[in-house]
């Protein structure tokens, strides 16, 4: 990626973008889906563990951006956080849906559940329990190691696979998929 790409990447507006979907600009859907469904289907795919199924969820995420992007409210976040929560939300009801048929490894199921107990934490209507729990999380986060704190957030945040987060933190592979594998365990723990 030149450095222009990348400059113009990081001066992408999701809310703008969002904005348009809402008013039936279909440009708008396709300039997401060509900046965002590589890392969409990174993250669905840690999820669901079956490339097939990842795909479907993947096309359904952006299905519900376009019909329900009026609803996008940039006062509660930002709108490429809400594209990801989209996904990863279909995600997760597509894995507790279809529980016996798909095979979720140890790793991701504590993904799920760290996942899940944020999900109930932020659809949380009182503010003051909201913020609460964003802190205990954030406290949770500074607790962990510098290097596996960084694992995780380009993990589930950036949507990042284990590979690219090898080559973006010159880390081993075994050594990141390890450092996710207990800093996801510790998160658990510490936030109970």
């Amino acid at each position: 990626m030149t450095t222009d790409a990348h400059h113009a990447a990081d001066t992408f507006d999701y809310e703008r973008a969002l904005q348009r979907c809402a008013r039936g600009d279909r440009m708008a859907l396709q300039e997401i889906y060509r900046r965002e469904s590589r890392h969409l289907l990174g993250v669905v795919l840690r999820i669901v563990r079956q490339r097939q199924q990842a795909e479907d969820v993947v096309h359904d995420a952006f299905i519900n951006i376009w019909s329900r992007a009026e609803g996008f409210d940039a006062t509660r976040g930002s709108g490429r956080g809400w594209i990801y929560s989209v996904a990863r939300n279909l995600a997760l009801n597509a894995v507790r849906n279809g529980a016996r048929e798909v095979s979720v490894d140890e790793e991701t199921a504590e993904a799920l559940e760290v996942r899940q107990a944020m999900d109930a934490h932020s659809q949380t209507v009182d503010a003051f329990a909201l913020n609460a729990s964003v802190g205990r999380l954030n406290d949770c986060l500074a607790r962990l190691e510098p290097g596996r704190r960084n694992c995780i957030l380009y993990a589930y945040v950036d949507g990042c696979s284990h590979g690219e987060i090898a080559q973006r933190t010159q880390t081993p592979l075994g050594t990141v998929k390890a450092w996710i594998k207990r800093g996801m365990h510790t998160l658990k723990e510490c936030m109970g």
